[in-house]
């Protein structure tokens, strides 16, 4: 089982200081988070991709791209890629050029985004949010999969016998379809035979098994072997050297974001007795010492048959020397502990 970290590269408002991280400044620690990662021997690191003022994350293959060259193992991927109100041509050419610079480490994860901001942005029209991740989806498989490409659409400029360049050192580049719980995007992955993530935010992540038989099933009916699939999770969490820590330096920030968004899409304020329940050991939130986080983690492989953990550590703007040992904390005991874990299974 491969455990990894994602970002969105928050740059938030610190509740506890009023202040917010400065973009420049927060890409520059995500570099040394992907570092750090590597040294410890995580196996991924993603970044996702916003357009709004309290992310960093516009250009997530930059930022990857900067971590290449100091690193050696760990697979870099998109957290994700809003593939809707992307171009499918730039996005190849931007992952397969970081896969050359990391020498065969990158990943594309492809979403329709749970944020809109992009579409105005780049100038897509809202009303063909679905057709758009379809079309532009079946472009970039076209393209990762022959060197020329004749492909026609219908909201995107038609290409004929083009060649799209530089190619992946990976034959073919990974390409995963991120879903944030969509029955739809599980049959389609499973039909594509693609591997996908699930973002659990809330709730008992146990309820995404049926998700996963759909996933499953749609796959088999396609032909695809579902044994051989990759399921991810993405789930917020925060590791440190106590339980009680790690929930007094995670919620505060959290709160602070998650009020943000709620105002935005109508939640109700997010409190500290909703933040404990989401971390008690069925729930979504991935908050301890090392040895209560494995536990959580070996019990969402065993109701899910997940491959791939993401820990998303910065929900909000925290302290970037906690959010290293959190990093460290995940390498070094977490992951350790799981292996030994699931190899009694």
């Amino acid at each position: 089982m491969e455990i990894g970290i994602s970002t969105f590269l928050e740059a938030t408002t610190d509740p506890a200081t009023g202040k917010a991280m400065n973009h420049a400044e927060r890409l520059r620690n995500a570099v040394e988070e992907i570092v750090l990662a590597d040294q410890v021997g995580l196996d991924v690191y993603g970044v996702g991709e916003h357009h709004r003022a309290d992310y960093a994350g516009s250009a997530p293959a930059v930022v990857l791209a900067a971590a290449a060259a100091a690193t050696k193992r760990i697979r870099l991927t998109s957290a994700v890629t809003v593939l809707s109100s992307d171009d499918p041509v730039r996005v190849y050419q931007s992952f397969s050029t970081l896969d050359g610079l990391s020498n065969g480490r990158a990943e594309i994860m492809a979403g329709r985004g749970s944020f809109i901001e992009s579409f105005p942005l780049f100038g897509y029209d809202l009303d063909d949010y679905d057709r758009l991740f379809d079309e532009k989806l079946e472009l970039l498989l076209a393209i990762r999969a022959s060197e020329k490409v004749t492909w026609r659409g219908g909201l995107r400029p038609a290409i004929d016998n083009l060649g799209v360049y530089p190619r992946a050192v990976q034959n073919p580049l990974p390409v995963w379809i991120a879903s944030g719980g969509n029955p739809e995007s599980a049959v389609r992955a499973g039909m594509l035979g693609l591997p996908i993530a699930f973002a659990i935010i809330g709730g008992m992540p146990e309820r995404f098994a049926p998700l996963v038989s759909l996933y499953k099933e749609a796959a088999a009916r396609a032909g695809h072997n579902p044994d051989t699939l990759q399921i991810a999770t993405h789930s917020h969490g925060f590791v440190a050297d106590t339980t009680e820590q790690a929930a007094d330096m995670f919620f505060p920030p959290t709160q602070a974001q998650m009020n943000v968004i709620g105002r935005e899409r109508g939640w109700p304020p997010y409190t500290r007795d909703s933040f404990d329940a989401a971390r008690s050991l069925r729930g979504a939130l991935y908050v301890g010492d090392p040895e209560f986080v494995a536990e959580k983690i070996v019990l969402l492989r065993k109701n899910l048959g997940v491959t791939r953990f993401f820990l998303h550590v910065n929900v909000g703007t925290m302290p970037h020397r906690e959010v290293l040992r959190a990093i460290e904390l995940l390498g070094t005991k977490v992951a350790p502990i799981v292996r030994k874990e699931l190899a009694k299974l």
